[in-house]
C-alpha cells in the first residue's frame, strides 16, 4: 500500500501562509489542504486522492458537491442573494414547511433558522426559557453543543473549551451521560444503566442540587458526537422522556451531529422511541452551506414577535441548498445511510477482532465510532494509539477524524458506497496494524 508523500510543497505553502494571517484557536487535525472534491472522494492541492471519512464533521451528507445541491444554490444565486429575516420569502417558507415533514413530532412543527449549530443552542435555550418560565437546565458530561457562551455553558467535552472564559452562563448542571461501555454508576440488581442515570439525575441532581420546578429543560444529544461517538445505554431515553413529562422538563435533542438521515433516520432520538420538545440542526442540513435551525413543537414556539431573531437565518440560498439536499436524502440517502451503515460496522467488527488495540466498535447508520484502548479488560482510552491512526491515514489516503479520549469517527457522505468504504478501510485496518508496531 503506498504512503502519500504529503504535505506535498503546495500545502506547506498554504500551511505557512495559514499560520500567519488565520486564527490559531482552530483545532487542525493535520495538513491536509483540500483543493476539490466529488461524492466521497476528494484531493488536495498537490493533486493526491483521499476518502474523506468525515465529510467536513457529518456536514456533506450528500456528498461533496453534489451536482442537485450545486444546482440549486446557481438558481437561487441568479435571482437573489440576501433579504433579511424583516421580510419574507417563499423558499424559506418551503423550507420550514419540508422540516415539518420530517419532524418527529405527533403535531405541527415551527423552525426558527440560524447559521450554525451553537446558534441553534443558543434559541433552544431562550426559548426553553421563554416557554416554561424556568431559568435552570442540565447537561451531559462529555457533551459538545458549541462555544458560544450560552452552549459553552453546556459543553463538557474538553477542558480546553473552557479554559479561560470563565464565568459562563450560569444554570447548568452536568449528569454523567449513559455510557454502557465505560459506566461510572452503580446500578440497582436488574436495573439497565441507562435507568440507572435517570436515577441519578432524580434524587442526586434535582434531590439536592437544583428544584425540578425551576429546570427549563435537559439539553442532551441522542448520540454523543465530540464525546466518543456513545449510544447510550438501553432504558435512557424512555425514562428520561418520563422524567421530563413528570416535572414539565422540555426535552431538547441536539442533533446538530446526528440529525439529517446521519443514523438512517431523520433524527437519531427515533432509535429510541421518544419524542422530544425542541430539536437542533445544522451540519448536514444543507450540504456545507452554513445553516441550522431549531425545529419545535408548535404548542412550544410561543415566544412573541421580536423576541428572537437574526440577520442570515433562512438565507435564500441556504434553504435551497437545504431543500435539495432533503431531497437526496428522503429519495436515497436515508436509506443508504443504513445500508451502508450496517455494512461498515460489519466490516469494522471484523477489523476488530484482529486488532487488540480496538475495544469497542459502535454507532448507528453512518455514524460509527471505533474505540482505542489500552487493553481490553480495563477499557483504559489509548488516546497515543488514536492519534497515530488519525495521522497515518492522512498519510494512505484516508480522511478521518478524532473524538472523545480514544476514538476515531466514521461519518462519511450518506451516498458512499460498499465499494469505497471497502477501499477505505483496507487503508483503516492497515494503518492500524502499523501503528501498533510503532511504524
Amino acid at each position: 500500500m503506498e504512503r502519500l508523500n504529503v504535505p506535498g510543497p503546495k500545502a506547506k505553502q498554504i500551511v505557512a501562509e495559514d499560520s500567519k494571517f488565520i486564527s490559531n484557536s482552530y483545532p487542525r487535525a493535520y495538513p491536509f489542504v483540500m483543493d476539490h472534491g466529488k461524492g466521497t472522494e476528494v484531493w488536495d492541492v498537490d493533486g493526491n486522492r483521499y476518502l474523506d471519512f468525515a465529510a467536513g464533521i457529518a456536514v456533506t451528507g450528500t456528498g461533496h458537491s453534489h451536482p442537485e445541491v450545486v444546482k440549486a444554490i446557481k438558481d437561487q444565486a441568479d435571482k437573489f442573494l440576501h433579504i433579511s429575516s424583516d421580510f419574507y420569502h417563499p423558499i424559506w417558507v418551503e423550507l420550514a414547511k419540508r422540516l415539518d415533514s420530517i419532524s418527529p413530532f405527533e403535531e405541527e412543527a415551527a423552525s426558527f433558522m440560524t447559521n450554525s449549530g451553537t446558534e441553534s443552542v443558543e434559541a433552544a435555550i431562550k426559548l426553553a426559557r421563554f416557554h416554561t418560565g424556568r431559568s435552570q437546565f442540565i447537561g451531559f458530561l462529555g457533551g459538545f453543543h458549541g462555544r458560544t457562551y450560552g452552549s459553552l455553558a453546556f459543553t463538557a467535552s474538553k477542558p480546553v473549551y473552557r479554559h479561560g472564559f470563565f464565568p459562563l452562563m450560569n444554570g447548568v448542571v452536568h449528569a454523567p451521560y449513559p455510557d454502557p461501555y465505560r459506566q461510572i454508576l452503580n446500578s440497582k440488581e436488574g436495573e439497565p444503566y441507562g435507568e440507572t442515570v435517570v436515577r441519578y439525575i432524580e434524587e442526586q441532581l434535582i434531590g439536592r442540587v437544583v428544584p425540578a420546578d425551576d429546570i427549563a429543560g435537559i439539553l442532551i444529544e441522542p448520540i454523543q458526537g465530540e464525546g466518543g461517538y456513545i449510544v447510550p445505554a438501553e432504558g435512557f431515553f424512555p425514562a428520561l422522556r418520563k422524567l421530563c413529562d413528570k416535572y414539565g422538563i422540555m426535552l431538547i435533542a441536539d442533533e446538530v451531529q446526528s440529525g439529517m438521515g446521519r443514523t438512517g433516520k431523520w433524527w437519531a432520538i427515533e432509535h429510541f422511541d421518544v419524542i422530544p420538545d425542541i430539536i437542533t440542526t445544522a451540519k448536514g442540513i444543507a450540504s456545507g452551506i452554513p445553516l441550522g435551525a431549531i425545529i419545535a413543537k408548535k404548542s412550544v414556539m410561543t415566544w412573541p414577535k421580536g423576541a428572537h431573531g437574526n440577520t442570515y437565518g433562512g438565507n435564500p440560498v441556504a434553504s435551497a441548498a437545504a431543500i435539495a439536499t432533503i431531497d437526496l436524502i428522503e429519495r436515497e440517502y436515508l436509506q443508504n445511510a443504513t445500508d451502508m451503515g450496517q455494512y461498515m460496522m460489519g466490516a469494522l467488527e471484523e477489523i476488530k477482532s484482529s486488532h487488540d488495540s480496538i475495544g469497542e466498535v459502535r454507532g448507528i447508520g453512518l455514524m460509527l465510532g471505533v474505540d482505542f484502548v489500552k487493553d481490553k479488560t480495563s477499557r483504559k482510552p489509548d488516546a497515543e494509539i488514536r492519534d497515530q491512526v488519525e495521522r497515518l491515514s492522512f498519510e494512505y489516503g484516508l480522511v478521518t477524524l478524532g473524538c472523545g479520549k480514544s476514538t476515531i469517527r466514521f461519518a462519511p457522505p450518506l451516498s458512499i458506497t460498499k465499494g469505497e468504504i471497502d477501499e477505505g478501510l483496507q487503508i483503516f485496518n492497515h494503518v492500524i496494524g502499523l501503528a501498533e508496531r510503532g511504524d
